[in-house]
């Protein structure tokens, strides 16, 4: 079997994924000047994948699928595959019969801490106070509305996908003695420290219910553009709004108009919106609106799993996924290429 990681990989990865895997597994990795060592050049990387039985990636070169004509399985190191349904590798993968599987729930403990991280932000107030705090200005009059921070305790957190991450948000958001409700798909399905699960067609009655809501869906073609001027209605003008999903899960007028006009009190985000070329026009990425720039809202842009222990987890759960293949075992993270998670 031979395995292509599609990044300059050092040789320590290199070692552990051929340590990890059968006797006689050959791994390869590109070889090239880079200005990220997570992504490769086309060029450093063809000659590579023709005979490639796997592929392990955090990124795909453009051109490299469909060179890998002997390609079985491909084991992407992030936990959505949207970004693989719009370059087209899901329907590749669907014709030619490979495998995908992902490391869902691999970095669940870091985006999770983010989530919670933005939860006490907004409801602390932090940068306002810290900014006051620089500029030696303590926030008066004390108590005003404008001032005082928020509280969880005893407060009611919605979170939109109960994943690996969700569902970890749940029980941070239980340490915080919070009520807590949930939105899945699968409405029948119990989850630990969850209070209450609704149905995707009950979403308008669980908003209206929250003081917090974190968005932690995959996105798919079910889910994009899930949260739009209904959904934002529907919650308290007091509430707060996380987004830790894709950006393309909530709609980014609806939500400027909130956040402008006093229907959502904060937002905060480690995703933002991506207006690829020939699907919207003109493209970019981040906000048109700049949401980010408005006074009511904070975030960072895809840092949450930029953590301790993230990088080498994501390459041993990849690796788990070639070893189940290379055993003829079931896959533990198969992507259903239908559904897309």
């Amino acid at each position: 079997m031979k395995v292509l990681c599609l990044w300059y990989a050092v040789q320590d990865e290199i070692d552990y994924i051929k340590g990890a895997m059968p006797a006689g597994t050959e791994v390869v990795a590109p070889i090239g000047d880079y200005l990220s060592r997570f992504d490769c050049a086309y060029s450093d990387v063809k000659h590579l994948a023709a005979d490639a039985d796997a592929i392990i990636a955090l990124s795909v070169p453009e051109g490299v699928l469909e060179v890998a004509q002997k390609l079985k399985i491909f084991s992407w190191l992030h936990s959505g595959v949207d970004d693989l349904r719009q370059m087209g590798a899901l329907a590749l993968f669907k014709q030619r019969g490979v495998k995908l599987t992902n490391i869902r729930g691999a970095n669940a403990v870091a985006v999770a801490e983010q989530a919670m991280m933005f939860v006490l932000a907004l409801a602390k107030k932090t940068l306002l106070k810290h900014n006051a705090l620089q500029e030696r200005q303590k926030p008066f009059p004390v108590y005003a509305d404008e001032n005082r921070s928020a509280m969880l305790h005893g407060r009611t957190i919605g979170i939109i996908g109960l994943g690996q991450i969700g569902s970890r948000v749940a029980k941070h958001a239980k340490g915080f003695d919070m009520q807590v409700i949930g939105v899945r798909r699968n409405k029948g399905k119990p989850v630990d420290c969850v209070d209450a699960v609704y149905g995707i067609d009950e979403l308008h009655s669980a908003l209206a219910k929250c003081d917090y809501v974190v968005v932690a869906t995959p996105n798919t073609t079910e889910t994009s553009q899930l949260i739009g001027k209904a959904e934002l209605a529907a919650m308290k003008p007091s509430a707060f709004l996380i987004n830790i999903s894709r950006g393309a899960v909530i709609q980014e007028k609806p939500l400027y108009e909130a956040l402008t006009s006093g229907r959502l009190s904060g937002y905060a985000a480690d995703v933002w919106w991506s207006y690829g070329f020939g699907r919207a026009f003109p493209a970019g990425s981040g906000s048109r609106l700049a949401v980010h720039k408005l006074p009511n809202v904070i975030g960072s842009d895809d840092q949450a799993a930029n953590a301790d222990d993230v990088l080498q987890r994501n390459i041993e759960w990849g690796t788990k996924n070639l070893l189940e293949f290379a055993k003829g075992g079931p896959l533990t993270r198969e992507v259903s290429l239908e559904l897309g998670y």
